[in-house]
């Protein structure tokens, strides 16, 4: 089948299952709200397949997230509001107005691509430098995001360095937060200030040009990976990991950290 025919199979597969008569009971009972979680998941689900470099895998993930491209727009059909034509079209006409050099014969000028989504965002009548930034992204990927934009109109650190100073004051007002014999602590206090610190690592990570989600990606697998060779090793001596102190888990750490590959 070519690819119109498939795409037209998916649709008619999709109004199947939303038949108000003979359709899917679960498929019925969902909107909008209930769908958006999945559809977060499924993008994370392609993530993960190109991470593992999992490209066999790639198509099923590609497809899931797809599906929810088109429950959605079956959703707004249902309404009237737009169906899965007028979502390609607005990608494609979006694309095509923000590429000009490809699609036209004018030059692109600095600043082009930002001041073309800007435009775009003031058509929707959205205004702010910070305007647009999904509050659903992935905390530590939405403060790289917001410092990115305040940047671009020039509330930003000059370099890398300053926001290192930045960063040590942070962890110096979380540290004058934590509990003292003298004094309880606020959670609420430590929150704020430990919110701060990750927000300054994030902007850190932007600076550095560095994904901050991709390197706390790597961070935990490469934890992942410590600890597990740990239990493995407390197992292999007849040891359940769980039953050594902590000085014992602390040298099994320094043991697989000095590890070639660790």
């Amino acid at each position: 089948m070519s690819e119109q025919d498939q795409t037209r199979r998916l649709l008619d597969i999709m109004a199947a299952l939303r038949d108000p008569v003979t359709g899917c009971p679960w498929d019925r009972e969902q909107d909008f709200a209930s769908i958006a979680p999945y559809t977060i998941e499924e993008a994370c689900e392609v993530a993960d397949a190109i991470a593992r470099d999992d490209l066999e895998a790639l198509p099923d993930e590609l497809g899931d997230l797809l599906l929810q491209v088109v429950y959605h727009s079956r959703l707004a059909e249902e309404r009237g509001l737009f169906d899965y034509a007028d979502v390609a079209r607005t990608i494609a006409d979006k694309m095509v107005r923000r590429h000009p050099h490809v699609f036209g014969d004018e030059t692109v000028a600095p600043g082009f691509w930002e001041a073309s989504k800007a435009a775009e965002r003031r058509h929707r009548k959205v205004d702010g430098a910070l305007a647009g930034v999904a509050v659903t992204l992935p905390a530590l990927a939405r403060a790289g995001k917001l410092s990115a934009r305040a940047a671009r109109v020039g509330f930003d650190w000059p370099d890398a360095p300053r926001i290192l100073d930045k960063l040590d004051e942070e962890i110096a007002e979380l540290r004058a937060e934590l509990p003292r014999p003298d004094r309880n602590a606020d959670p609420a206090r430590i929150a704020d200030e430990l919110g701060d610190v990750l927000f300054t690592v994030a902007n850190l990570a932007r600076k550095l040009g560095i994904d901050p989600e991709a390197c706390l990606r790597q961070a935990n697998e490469k934890f992942t990976r410590r600890f597990e060779a740990m239990e493995q090793i407390a197992e292999a001596a007849g040891n359940s990991f769980a039953d050594l102190d902590l000085e014992a888990m602390e040298e099994l750490w320094r043991a697989i950290k000095s590890r070639k590959n660790p």
